[in-house]
Formats: C-alpha cells, structure tokens, sequence
C-alpha cells in the first residue's frame, strides 16, 4: 500500500518479521532514526488490531516475542486531527469525488487535578476498559492536572471508542486537487484515506498532514457513523458506493484485468475470516498478559 505513494505523504515505516532476531529488529531501527514513542501494528490488518503505541525498548520486546505475524514500526504522527476522507476516480477521468470527509475524535478523560487516570475513567463512566488493560499501574495511578485531556486510545475507529463528527461543508475544489493528484500518482481510484493533519486549511495547501493507511475496495463508507444518516439513507449511501466500485471494476476488466472467480473470492475471504479471528485471539492474550506483567 505504502509502496504507491511518494514517501513524502506517509509516515516513515519499515516492515519487520515476526521470526526475525531482536537483535536485528533493534539494527533496523537504528538505521531508520527511529524515537521513541512509535507505532507498530501487523502489516495486514484492520480495526485496530494488534495496533500498540510503543514507549520504550521493553514494551517493544515483550511486543516482538508475542506478535505471532509480520508488522509495521511505523514513526508516530503527532498532529492533532484525524479525518477519514472518501474518494473516488473514474479510470477514464481526470478529476474525481471527495464523497465524504470525518473527524475520527477519540475516546478522552479530563483531568480534575485530584483523581487517577484509573478513577477518573470509573467516574466517567468510559467503556473502553480493553484500552485500561493495555496501560501498566503507574500510568493508570498518574494524577491529571485540572482540566488536562487524556486520550484512552490513539485508534481512529469505531471499535477502540473512536467518535465521527462530519465535516463534509469542508469539502471543496481546492481539497479535491489534492487528492486528485495523489489519486494519479498512486492509481487509486476509489476508497478511504485515513490521515492526521495540523487543521484542515492545512490539508487544503497540501502541507502538515501524513496518510496512516488508505483502504480500497473493502473500505466502509464511514460517514454514515456520523449522526447525520438514518438507518434507510446510510443503506442507500452504501449502495451508492458499491454501484461506483462496480463501475471501476468494469472499467478495469475492460483494459485487461481479469476478474476473480467465485472459487477464488470464497478461498481468499475465507482465509481473511481466519488470520482476522487468530489475530484478534493474539490481541486479547497480549492485553491480558500486559496487564498481569506490568510491562
């Protein structure tokens, strides 16, 4: 995916083995200029899983040796926005859709000054407890300064706490030459880039923002989380989308690329069910191990 885009619009990464020495993992990021904290999360994924924000040489440790599949150590991307921003291209056209654009906000506390990072996320009443479990003692007992903002996941999605606020009023011309020029230098023609940014005005001028992941043909339209669609418009929205992808898939197989077989699909769907079950099993036993390790 990475390999599409010029390195100037991603975050720096290098992709590591699970089987491979630590000693070796430690020389490649090394090389890379790595700082803590970073990111790592498995190099096929989706909804967060397995995904862990790294502080130190230790919890990388105690991540390499129980990470059962290949994964990513990605810089960590410090901007204050995340926005999911649909977009599509028609092959035989030059210019595009931005069909939605979101705020993924994510699940916070704030601060009174007297309580715990753990008693203030009882008071508050925060369901994200699996994010709790991946925190060691001393972070959970840590006092907040008064009014102070502590984010319980750094996961833009539904299922670690994540909230999507609509911004399409935002959307524009000058928004979509952007995108229009990173969709022909990538040949991505439809789907959900995932991206923090310094402000939106700053996305517009092309500066202070980093694509974490962009999503093709299995990307949900995610703006129908967003409050403003009823159950039959965010039906009526999906379909919208996958009558676009059945366009462009026609387009495609009519330049020579072959559709696959319902053998082939029903195969490669059915191992996506499997390595997502096995690694959500791996997600769950690492939270727990965590917890009960203090690492």
């Amino acid at each position: 995916m990475y390999g599409l885009l010029p390195g100037n619009y991603f975050p720096k990464t290098i992709y590591i083995r699970a089987a491979e020495p630590l000693e070796e993992v430690a020389i490649k990021i090394r090389n890379a200029g790595f700082s803590y904290p970073f990111i790592v999360k498995p190099e096929v994924g989706m909804e967060g899983i397995l995904f862990r924000k790294i502080d130190s040489p230790r919890y990388l440790e105690y991540y390499h040796r129980n990470m059962p599949a290949d994964y990513l150590i990605q810089e960590f991307v410090d901007y204050p926005m995340e926005i999911g921003l649909f977009y599509y291209r028609y092959p035989d056209e030059k210019s595009g859709v931005i069909s939605a654009l979101f705020e993924k906000r994510y699940p916070c506390i704030k601060g009174d000054g007297i309580s715990t990072i753990r008693q203030l996320a009882h008071k508050q009443k925060t369901s994200i407890t699996e994010e709790l479990l991946k925190m060691d003692d001393a972070e959970l007992d840590r006092v907040l300064d008064k009014d102070e903002v502590f984010n319980l996941s750094f996961v833009g999605n539904r299922y670690h706490g994540a909230t999507f606020h609509d911004l399409s009023d935002q959307i524009d011309e000058k928004l979509l030459q952007i995108f229009d020029e990173i969709s022909h230098q990538s040949l991505f023609y439809y789907g959900r880039y995932d991206i923090k940014c310094a402000s939106i005005d700053d996305l517009k001028e092309g500066i202070n923002f980093s694509i974490l992941e962009f999503n093709g043909a299995g990307s949900i339209p995610n703006h129908i989380y967003t409050g403003k669609y009823t159950m039959r418009q965010a039906y009526k929205e999906i379909a919208k989308h996958w009558e676009i992808l059945y366009r462009i898939s026609g387009y495609n197989n009519r330049q020579g690329l072959p559709y696959w077989n319902v053998f082939k699909g029903t195969c490669f769907l059915a191992g996506a069910k499997l390595h997502f079950r096995y690694l959500r099993k791996c997600d769950k036993k690492l939270v727990l191990k965590s917890s009960s390790t203090g690492v």
